[in-house]
Parts: structure tokens; C-alpha cells; sequence
């Protein structure tokens, strides 16, 4: 019984691979691009619509936890009643 879920599977994964578009992003003809956020000057271009923001993709830190610390109690840590 299960030897028909590997060749679907397979089909999937294939079909599926198959969809991603490898052209560039572009408005439907005949619609045009977002209007300009609140307060700013000019409409974005669609390079920077594209483009994460620091505050949605921040970098990550070298910082690595270099010892082990115990932890303090914590005084609201309360059994069950």
C-alpha cells in the first residue's frame, strides 16, 4: 500500500520546483505602483518595496554566551494549588 506515495510525493516535489518565477517583479499592466506612505516625499521605486527593512530583517550580533550563569529564583515561580 505504500508504494504509491513515494512516486505522488515525488510528483509534488517536482511540480512544486517547477512553479518558483525566476523574472524580475513587475506591476500588472494597467495598474499602477502603491501611492506614497504617509509622509513621504516620493513613491517608493519597486527595488525598495522589495528591499527588508533593518527593523524587519535585523542583523545578528556576535555576541555568544561565553559561561554558564545560574539562575536567579523567581519569587511568582509557584506550584500549582
Amino acid at each position: 500500500m505504500s508504494g504509491w506515495r513515494v512516486p505522488v510525493a515525488l510528483a509534488l516535489a517536482v511540480g512544486l520546483a517547477g512553479c518558483g518565477s525566476t523574472e524580475a517583479l513587475k506591476p500588472a499592466p494597467g495598474t499602477p505602483l502603491p501611492v506614497a506612505p504617509y509622509g513621504a516625499t516620493a513613491t517608493p521605486a519597486i527595488n525598495d518595496l522589495l528591499t527588508p527593512s533593518v527593523q524587519t530583517r535585523p542583523r545578528r550580533t556576535g555576541e555568544v554566551l561565553t559561561r554558564s550563569q545560574p539562575r536567579q529564583s523567581d519569587e511568582f515561580d509557584l506550584p500549582p494549588k
